[in-house]
């Protein structure tokens, strides 16, 4: 049978790179196909060939249906079929659901005006396949993230595509959400639609895929069915390394004085926006890195912004037993706790200035000398960390925007270990980063529990919570269902606890 697309000897270059070297891919009609690989590997690279962003260089052959093709744009990669729902959110939200998926394509009734009425029918359609209850005329501003990345793969079936690549499609999803699009993914391959999927997640893959292709440094490592790949052998070739030695093994450096005591925390306004948070106790140890785990909408970051003084709070938050007035952020920073935001693109990183810029926002006055800043002094402090965390840059003057994930999170961190903070809390830290920059962002978040310091640490990612944390906190509808040391910790019960 011919593959509904080919890509044989494709390479791209750019001035002093070769991002992609004689790769090939191909998809079946009705085929998951898994795109699997470091941040780096060339996955964007080619994806961005295949839709008509980048022209490959010459020599490579694309075909799409059997026929030799050119993808000239976007427009034209659409009208062969193909489509792509990217990572970063490109909705529009001062626009509704209905205008956000038919944007640019609105259907013309009587007059030449917009057809508003079929333009919603047909968006109710679109959603009843992905199971979402959605008003088409709610504005898209008013949804969550993962609400608003169903609405881009909404839009992405709605052009009936044969091919849709997702780019990290679950995220930003809750787990209802990723099991309905795990649902809809089968749904769209039954009906012979080809998907290129990309993920990070190796419970996800093993799962959905029907084969799997590994790039690593621009070059195609193997193609294989999933049904003869293993976890392990999955890590070796996508990072040349073993599963055991990416991770080794946990070691805790949690000592037993009670660094903050949290009494009683809860929202302050009942009518905020987000999960009704309250009644949170624990206490965290100096050296501990205690681990926050809860389904979405479990009221995981709500707590965190409750302790950082940016959300309004009731309850006692005590640092080394004396109570700690923690009015805001200034607050919050002036005691000693830093925290590391869940979207470091949207509230951890400025995009548009340097690694060095961003890399001082949290402590300019340290360079500073009568309001004047010691730029030499500045970039000297960013170079000793870029070395010491491993940070992949050109140079201190490189835009954030324009590092992989993985080095933008270490940027985030280092901006607020800069600081010595005594508390460092990291929601989502390896969100959107391959496995490879996870296992060192884990190594750092040891190291610096080693060094004393006191770590929380909020994932939705279950296999991260189990490797990383001395104990773990469980939430469910912004209430503790239970407090679990590691050596008693399993899968089955922390998922109890935030279910049951």
């Amino acid at each position: 049978m011919t593959p509904f697309l080919e890509m044989r000897g494709i390479s791209k270059s750019f001035p002093g790179v070769r991002a992609l070297d004689q790769v090939d891919l191909e998809l079946e009609s009705g085929e998951v196909h898994v795109l699997a690989g470091e941040n780096g590997a060339g996955k964007s690279t080619l994806m961005k060939i295949m839709t008509g962003v980048y022209r490959a260089d010459p020599g490579g052959v694309i075909r799409v249906d059997g026929q030799e093709v050119t993808i000239r744009d976007p427009v034209h990669a659409r009208s062969l079929g193909i489509s792509i729902i990217y990572q970063e959110l490109s909705v529009v939200n001062n626009l509704t659901v209905a205008e956000n998926i038919f944007l640019a394509r609105e259907p013309i009734g009587a007059g030449g005006l917009i057809d508003t009425r079929k333009m919603n029918a047909d968006t109710r359609a679109v959603l009843a396949e992905l199971e979402m209850t959605i008003e088409p005329g709610t504005r898209v501003g008013s949804l969550s993230i993962g609400q608003k990345q169903m609405v881009e793969i909404a839009r992405a079936i709605s052009y009936r595509s044969k091919l849709i690549i997702m780019d990290e499609p679950t995220a930003s999803l809750s787990h209802h959400e990723a099991t309905t699009l795990m649902r809809v993914v089968r749904k769209l391959a039954a009906q012979q639609i080809g998907i290129v999927y990309i993920s990070h997640r190796l419970d996800e893959i093993f799962e959905i895929a029907d084969r799997v292709t590994v790039l690593r440094d621009g070059q195609t490592v193997d193609t294989r069915p999933i049904a003869e790949m293993t976890r392990e052998l999955l890590v070796r070739k996508m990072v040349d390394r073993d599963l055991s030695q990416l991770f080794g093994e946990h070691q805790s450096h949690a000592g037993s004085d009670v660094l903050m005591s949290v009494r009683g925390l809860g929202l302050k306004n009942k009518a905020t926006h987000g999960a009704k948070v309250s009644d949170i106790t624990f206490d965290l140890h100096r050296g501990e890195v205690l681990g926050f785990f809860g389904l979405v909408g479990s009221g995981r970051t709500e707590v965190m912004e409750m302790i950082f003084g940016s959300r309004p709070r009731v309850g006692d938050i005590e640092l080394d037993g004396k109570p700690a007035k923690i009015r805001d952020p200034a607050d919050a920073i002036d005691l000693g706790i830093g925290f590391v935001t869940e979207d470091r693109k949207e509230l951890g990183l400025v995009l548009g200035m340097s690694v060095r810029e961003n890399f001082s926002l949290t402590h300019l006055s340290d360079y500073c000398t009568l309001n004047v800043v010691n730029r030499k002094r500045e970039t000297s402090a960013c170079m000793d960390f870029i070395r010491s965390l491993g940070i992949k840059t050109p140079s201190a003057e490189q835009k954030v925007l324009n590092l992989s994930g993985g080095n933008q999170q270490k940027v985030v961190i280092a901006k607020w270990v800069a600081r010595r903070p005594r508390i460092l809390i990291v929601d989502e830290p390896t969100r959107g980063i391959d496995i490879g920059a996870k296992s060192e962002v884990h190594a750092l978040l040891n190291s610096l529990a080693r060094q004393g310091i006191a770590i929380i640490v909020v994932s939705s990612d279950l296999p991260e919570i189990l490797a990383i944390s001395d104990r773990i906190v469980v939430l469910k509808e912004g209430r503790i269902t239970g407090q679990i040391d590691r050596s008693e910790a399993t899968q089955e019960r922390i998922m109890h606890a935030a279910t049951a």
